[in-house]
């Protein structure tokens, strides 16, 4: 009987596609024979498995934004994490899976609720519970706990109208074996799942609880005193600019004096929203460590690039260990394989062991923790790791060659015009009137006279001679403009001149490749700095015929950093009839990092890509031809931009060299490449 048992089981699961994953070879030991018994290594051991935010992953699946991932690889990033997890889950002992939510990237976009529905459809299928939560792009008023503590809280939204309790409501919830209850507003939701013999708590609250939220997340503790609980919110902890060490935020702070310091049962924290990898451990009103962790690879190559976590609870030897990974890497063809497609991360901040005594940590409240039975044959993050690497080799990391001396680049015909800021004194300033020359001697750039069109308060010092520089720019220096400030308005830049052939140009049949190297002043300030400029075109596109867009006061090409520190391409097409502004978009760049953008755009199928560092950025835009000029007398501006005809939004950092060819160079021709 037993055996038919666990053939229909198997029928079933294999009606899922999923019993390729489900051999508990891994999981338990094995009968011996009479080889003599060897020594039993085995440990008590489960895995919980952790979805970062989805929100590209959502998007990108969609037809509006031309199905990028299945169009380019065959699968898609999101249904890769959920299947794997289900194909695994019991392998690897995942008895429950936590998403840290926006779920979606647009609130209201019910394409993109769509393939977050399918892909959550995955784990009910396979009946692996998890919990869900909504992040600031799952709400329709996001409003962040710093800019405006009192406003934007669950209490004060429809209900009725919120597109994440349709998809996501609490009936849905319910399915889960795990459940226990969502709160009034339906936005927080609390779990009980059993491991290794012992019983968690998962408390997820979804973007800006209130104070009500608040009191029923306490009363949900107060009523389960002997759980130790796992808090998930979107947001709680943040990264500092150096992408390694953790950085308090305010809502943070919020969390840990209303709800975490005096509650015991909360041993750990998850939250997403802030890019990349942190950790940090606070102690509590006990005494007791709360371990907290932020983790979001959504401004990752594509997206985050199917990149995960599972966190693994060694009870028998006391340690929590992560493990950062892909599933869907494994899957992309090989041909689309480059450097950034790691499946396994190694860093610090990525994979780690957390050394918790959990008898010990408990015993305030739950005095009977135990370690539960030892059925598990090997560590699981380490079964993890070898299932993802199984036929897969991760990508050989070459190293890039520096430098030899100033003139070690390649050299292409199509350079348009090759700007290469060095040659003055470190710290010197560049003098209004000062020429920097075009390589190609066409189109030389000058810096303009102070306090032109508008700007008020500039000074000589403003743009200053640097020896600081990309380590693969040739070039042995930059400018660096200082002072900036869009509220003033103060900055200062160079521009071509009025008879300069490039202004004319449009590459509508060649294709172009853009390139710069550039470093975000560490004093980038927001209110002062947002959406300043790399490079423009000047003039106003909403004078261009046919232009139907948004803001018509901007320039036709903007090259600048956005509020949030993302690269911003945004130009408007070398075509007639209708036509609007398209953009590609990086993730957020760190200040104080030199980093090389390029931008290609293939002359056939006038699809652009933005390389931040060599990567191509998720967020790119498809069938733009060339880029439009308002006359043949209208300059390039580096270092600055306009806004409705006046001077605007003045950059504020360092700019090494800059390059524009009318080509798609490949990556061996750009300047981060060595000549010969």
């Amino acid at each position: 009987m037993e055996k038919m048992a666990q053939d229909a089981q198997r029928r079933s699961l294999l009606k899922l596609g999923l019993a390729s994953g489900l051999s508990a070879g891994g999981l338990l030991a094995g009968c011996g024979g009479d080889g003599g018994a060897a020594p039993d290594t085995r440990i008590s051991s489960f895995a919980l498995a952790v979805l970062p935010d989805t929100q590209f992953y959502s998007r990108y699946a969609t037809s509006s934004e031309n199905s990028q991932y299945e169009r380019h690889y065959g699968t898609e990033p999101y249904a890769a994490q959920t299947s794997w997890v289900a194909r695994n889950a019991q392998a690897l002992n995942i008895p429950f899976l936590i998403h840290l939510g926006d779920v979606v990237d647009q609130v209201g976009k019910p394409e993109q609720w769509k393939v977050a529905d399918g892909a959550m459809q995955v784990l009910e299928a396979a009946k692996v519970p998890y919990s869900i939560l909504a992040g600031n792009h799952d709400v329709l008023n996001d409003i962040d706990f710093d800019s405006d503590p009192a406003k934007g809280t669950d209490t004060q939204r429809v209900l009725a109208n919120e597109p994440y309790l349709q998809w996501f409501g609490a009936k849905r919830a319910a399915r889960q074996a795990t459940f226990g209850a969502r709160d009034g507003t339906g936005f927080h939701e609390y779990h009980i799942f059993t491991a290794q013999d012992q019983q968690f708590l998962v408390l997820s609250l979804s973007w800006r609880i209130s104070d009500a939220g608040i009191a029923w997340a306490r009363k949900v503790l107060a009523d389960h005193p002997t759980l130790p609980a796992i808090l998930v919110n979107h947001q709680l902890l943040n990264i500092a600019p150096d992408a390694v060490s953790p950085l308090e935020t305010g809502y943070g702070k919020m969390l840990w004096e209303k709800l975490i310091r005096d509650n015991d049962q909360i041993f750990m924290t998850l939250n997403g929203h802030h890019h990349g990898g942190a950790r940090l451990t606070k102690t509590n009103d006990f005494g007791n460590a709360v371990e907290e962790m932020v983790v979001d690879y959504q401004m990752a190559y594509q997206g985050g690039n199917g990149l995960m976590r599972l966190y693994e609870f060694d009870l028998t030897n006391n340690q929590i260990k992560v493990l950062s990974f892909s599933p869907w890497v494994p899957m992309k063809p090989a041909d689309t394989l480059n450097a950034f497609d790691r499946a396994v991360l190694t860093e610090g901040n990525h994979s780690f062991t957390i050394d918790m005594n959990f008898a010990k940590r408990f015993a305030r409240f739950n005095s009977g923790f135990g370690a539960g039975k030892a059925t598990v044959a090997s560590s699981l993050v380490e079964q993890a790791k070898a299932l993802v690497l199984k036929g897969y080799t991760e990508p050989a990391i070459v190293a890039p060659v520096p430098p030899k001396d100033a003139d070690d680049y390649p050299k292409v015909a199509s350079t348009v015009a090759h700007w290469r800021f060095y040659g003055g004194s470190d710290g010197a300033p560049v003098t209004p009137g000062t020429r920097i020359a075009d390589v190609t001697g066409a189109n030389p750039l000058v810096r303009d006279q102070l306090n032109q069109g508008g700007i008020v308060g500039a000074a000589v010092g403003d743009i200053v001679w640097s020896s600081d520089h990309h380590r693969l720019s040739s070039a042995p220096g930059s400018v660096s403009f200082l002072n900036t400030d869009k509220n003033a308005p103060r900055l200062s830049y160079f521009l071509t001149e009025a008879t300069a052939a490039i202004n004319a140009q449009t590459f509508a049949t060649t294709g172009y490749t853009i390139e710069a190297f550039v470093k975000i002043n560490p004093a980038w300030d927001k209110a002062k700095h947002a959406w300043m400029n790399i490079m423009t075109r000047d003039g106003k596109r909403g004078a261009l015929a046919g232009f139907d867009g948004g803001d018509p006061e901007s320039p036709p090409l903007l090259f600048a950093i956005s509020s949030l520190r993302e690269v911003q391409w945004e130009v408007v097409p070398d075509v007639g009839g209708q036509r609007d502004a398209m953009a590609s978009w990086s993730g957020e760049i760190i200040a104080g990092n030199w980093v090389h953008i390029a931008i290609v755009n293939d002359p056939v199928t006038h699809d652009t890509v933005m390389y931040v560092e060599g990567a191509p950025v998720l967020r790119n835009s498809s069938h733009v031809v060339g880029l439009a000029t308002l006359s043949a007398s209208s300059p390039w501006v580096v270092g600055g931009g306009s806004w409705d005809g006046a001077r605007a939004d003045g950059f504020f950092g360092n700019i090494g060299e800059v390059r524009v060819a009318s080509a798609a160079l490949p990556p061996g021709q750009w300047l981060t490449a060595r000549r010969g």
